[in-house]
């Protein structure tokens, strides 16, 4: 499978609009918008982040759009964030984007967050080198309640 990352189009959007908004994949991601199926939020969110300097890039698998992967926040607290269509997980297609856009951008170190029981996740962060440094707990909207996370970091 050729996995690749571009810039995002405005053609992108309702595409993680729609992959955003599958409830299974929205449990296992957990940190989620409030409400994610409000579009103007949606749109709103991506005028912003778009317009900042974060590293977004839209994931495609064999030319189709099947996610989204960025790098954003403050310098030397900047983190990773990756979502991948549910019906292409378990084929490496995270894994391949996060390899790739970790690589785009060479600041170190960079860090991630996953809730606990994300396995998924959680494999593919130490696939591409983060490692687990400290468990914290947060509100996440799509549980509607506090649950744990790892935090994990990529150093140079």
């Amino acid at each position: 499978m050729d996995v690749v990352l571009r810039t995002v189009h405005d053609s992108d959007l309702p595409v993680f609009f729609r992959q955003m908004n599958d409830p299974e994949a929205l449990r296992m991601a957990a940190f989620t918008p409030k409400d994610p199926a409000d579009r103007d939020a949606f749109d709103a969110h991506w005028k912003r982040i778009r317009a900042s300097e974060d590293v977004l890039r839209t994931v495609l698998a064999d030319g189709d759009v099947v996610g989204s992967a960025a790098v954003y926040g403050e310098p030397g607290e900047r983190e990773v964030t990756y979502w991948i269509e549910r019906a292409h997980w378990g084929r490496g297609i995270a894994t391949a984007a996060l390899r790739e856009l970790v690589a785009q951008v060479p600041e170190r170190p960079l860090y991630a967050r996953a809730a606990a029981d994300n396995t998924g996740s959680l494999r593919v962060l130490q696939k591409c080198g983060f490692r687990v440094t400290a468990r914290a707990s947060g509100f996440a909207n799509a549980r509607g309640q506090e649950i744990d996370e790892f935090v994990l970091a990529l150093d140079a």
